[in-house]
């Protein structure tokens, strides 16, 4: 494993600033609140129809990880998942007609842990996709799990629900930081359960690792590494652990001195971006990383790659139609968010008042940067006929001001921007939120940087 240039580390170091993660533009931060009303059904109706992919938010856990940032609640009550059941099939009918001249090509789960369902659970909830929306028969179904409470004959059950995708988090393997993070588990049942999913007819694997956790080192987080390419997943994402303890409660269980910070941290990521790409993963994009001949390699080949809520995704024409409290849908002109809370989540479907607690209608202005972001994220270059083709908008001309900005990035050889367009460098792609922030119209608010991690 190479380690990176001393110029590159200065820049890393030097541009190591807060900001998104630009899962979508505008991010949920600019949503607006709306009550007794449903943002999504009134746009979504008026837009050209589409295909969707589904997300369906399962917010359940039976351990408390504390690092996590996502939207759950801790519970060992079986009985809690029948009842949230329930009202997601009271969402359900609420949502159906919105797909009545249109396939469901996607479905996701993601949570909190999907793997908190029971095998019966789980039955009923696909049966309920089922009865509601028409889902085409080649429809690609992918779930998030915690290894600690899956074993094979879950697996062989999920693929009988037509499950072809799963992902595991893994985080790390080192047992000092997974007492840290209250993660405690074994590696070796990891291992067994790649292996079975594959044995079961699960076709793609999916691991996730966080660098920058507590107590991680350079040795303990090589071992981590070389334990997850011996299990030779599919897919790897590689996260950077956020420290937001103002925000979620959880990590103030977390002390900062825990933390790897500055150079430390960067060396972690260099570890890990180094290793993988030694053993033959592809870049994806800033934190993801996939086997040559792996769906999103092909996509981002192609030039179809794009950004989601979920990440990386190879199809950006579906429309996102999410299901559950927190969840989040999108159109060409609409983000949509649920209530995040469980009970208030439960009253809006009691009380049959809109669903829609936050949101916001995408202008023109919005579109436009938004899909010179998606493009930067997912391809690293910007045409500007390409651009122009599309949107009818002279990148040049409307974007002056941002590309202005650019020419610092590109003085210290970040990006090259010339009469053909915009191409972020090899330097650049571990910087790529940076370089997208110069087109962020949001963040010239600059009190908004503390609400966003660092990007390394």
């Amino acid at each position: 494993m190479h380690p990176l240039p001393l110029a590159e580390r200065r820049l890393i170091n030097k541009y190591n600033v807060n900001g998104p993660r630009y899962t979508s533009y505008p991010t949920a931060l600019q949503f607006h609140q709306y009550d007794d009303t449903d943002l999504l059904l009134t746009h979504a109706l008026l837009e050209p129809d589409s295909d969707y992919s589904v997300y369906v938010h399962i917010p359940f856990c039976q351990d408390l990880c504390y690092y996590c940032g996502c939207n759950k609640q801790v519970s060992r009550q079986q009985e809690k998942a029948d009842r949230y059941l329930s009202y997601l099939e009271k969402e359900l009918r609420l949502r159906n007609h919105l797909t009545r001249h249109a396939a469901v090509r996607q479905i996701h789960l993601g949570g909190g842990s999907p793997s908190f369902l029971t095998v019966a659970q789980h039955a009923r909830l696909i049966t309920m996709l089922h009865e509601h929306f028409y889902i085409s028969a080649d429809a690609r179904l992918s779930i998030e799990l915690d290894p600690r409470h899956v074993d094979r004959s879950y697996l062989a059950w999920l693929a009988e629900l037509g499950y072809t995708r799963i992902s595991l988090g893994v985080q790390d393997t080192d047992a000092r930081v997974q007492q840290a993070i209250n993660r405690v588990q074994s590696t070796q049942h990891i291992a067994q359960l790649v292996s079975d999913a594959r044995e079961v007819g699960i076709s793609s694997v999916n691991l996730d690792l966080i660098y920058g956790l507590p107590h991680q080192t350079p040795e303990t987080f090589r071992r981590t590494l070389e334990a997850v390419k011996t299990m030779a997943p599919d897919r790897i994402s590689l996260f950077s652990y956020a420290h937001l303890p103002q925000r979620f409660a959880a990590q103030r269980k977390i002390k900062q001195d825990w933390l790897p910070q500055g150079e430390d941290k960067l060396r972690l990521m260099e570890l890990a971006v180094a290793g993988l790409t030694d053993a033959g993963y592809q870049m994806i994009g800033m934190d993801h990383f996939a086997l040559p001949g792996d769906e999103l390699c092909n996509a981002k080949q192609a030039g179809r790659l794009h950004r989601n809520f979920q990440g990386y995704t190879t199809d950006g024409n579906l429309k996102i139609l999410g299901l559950g409290v927190s969840s989040i849908s999108a159109t060409e002109t609409v983000y949509s968010q649920n209530p995040r809370q469980l009970n208030a989540y439960y009253h809006r479907l009691d009380s049959h008042t809109g669903l829609t607690e936050q949101g916001i209608v995408l202008s023109a202005d919005d579109q436009y940067r938004r899909s010179l972001i998606n493009q930067l994220m997912c391809n690293f270059e910007v045409s500007y006929d390409a651009f122009y083709t599309r949107h009818h908008i002279h990148i040049p001309h409307y974007f002056a001001h941002e590309l202005q900005q650019l020419e610092t990035l590109a003085d210290d050889g970040l990006v090259v921007v010339d009469s053909a367009g915009i191409r972020v460098t090899g330097a650049g792609k571990m910087l790529i939120r940076v370089i997208c922030s110069m087109f962020d119209a949001y963040l010239a608010q600059q009190h908004k940087y503390q609400r966003y991690s660092r990007v390394i």
